[in-house]
């Protein structure tokens, strides 16, 4: 398998504390971000109160996230949108075939660059061709809703 250039955050054994843990700050960092236009923290320690640091709201609902997941013991990884995935990656991220990764190179959908032999597809590239897969899959749903309503198949 292919190695990208990312980090992962969260360790696959997680004790239950932990888990209860960071489910306990998702829920504070969210509830302050709805509440509040503040975008402070204090990080306490064991030792007593450390230094208020400021973080961008956005920030904190990124970290909100990271926190929900690993609350579920969901593997979260960063990757930067200037990365470059191999066909492989890129098709485990869309959650397709290799096979159709490379196909829709072939047809100019997803734009890629070649490394010698090999394609490369750059995530920002990837984040918009699966925009625009999601929207195509939710007009075609849509066409076949109208048809089964002109049908009266409506449930």
């Amino acid at each position: 398998m292919t190695t990208i250039d990312r980090e992962r955050l969260v360790p696959p054994d997680l004790s239950a504390d932990e888990v209860e843990m960071a489910r306990t700050a998702q829920r504070v960092i969210m509830e302050s971000l709805d509440h509040s236009r503040a975008a402070s923290i204090t990080v306490v320690s064991d030792e007593g109160e450390g230094p208020t640091v400021s973080v961008p709201p956005q920030a904190l609902r990124v970290i909100g996230k990271v926190l929900g997941l690993m609350a579920q013991r969901q593997p979260v990884v960063l990757l930067h949108e200037k990365q470059e995935l191999s066909t492989v990656e890129a098709a485990n991220f869309l959650n397709v075939s290799r096979p159709f990764v490379i196909k829709e190179i072939a047809e100019g959908r997803l734009p890629h660059r070649m490394v010698g032999s090999h394609r490369r597809i750059l995530f920002e590239d990837l984040l918009t061709y699966a925009k625009a897969m999601r929207a195509r899959q939710q007009a075609a749903l849509d066409r076949m809703a109208e048809n089964a309503r002109e049908l009266g198949l409506e449930y």
